[in-house]
């Protein structure tokens, strides 16, 4: 019969890390579970999306209504969620909104996927 030789383990940690630096509160929990209910709607997902692709700038709640298929008031429905949920600023300007995305409200959600992957 064939021995097999062992070879020591090193670094246990490089195969072994945890997900993430430490495990949610209840507090942080809730928060993130607000956050992932907000934005788990294709809809708003893609109105997100088109924000983001504006680099930087707001986004006119008239050029949301035509790449999302949908109704103005759908369109504003899906906004003052996403603003509830403090991943969307608001600013009105005479009769129209504009959007843009508040920095770091997705950093949580982020830092939870790509520890994930990890």
């Amino acid at each position: 019969m064939a021995t097999v030789e062992l070879l020591p383990i090193e670094d246990v940690s490089a195969c072994c890390a945890p997900l993430a630096s430490a495990p949610l509160d209840a507090a942080g929990a809730e928060s993130l579970a607000r956050t992932l209910k907000a934005i788990a709607d294709p809809a708003r997902l893609r109105i997100i999306s088109i924000v983001a692709a504006h680099g930087g700038t707001e986004t006119c709640a008239c050029d949301l209504q035509e790449p999302l298929g949908l109704s103005q008031p759908t369109v504003s429905h899906h906004t003052k969620v996403l603003v509830e949920a403090g991943i969307l600023s608001r600013e009105k300007r005479g009769t129209w909104a504009y959007y843009s995305l508040v920095p770091g409200a997705l950093d949580t959600v982020a830092g939870l996927l790509t520890s994930a992957t990890r």
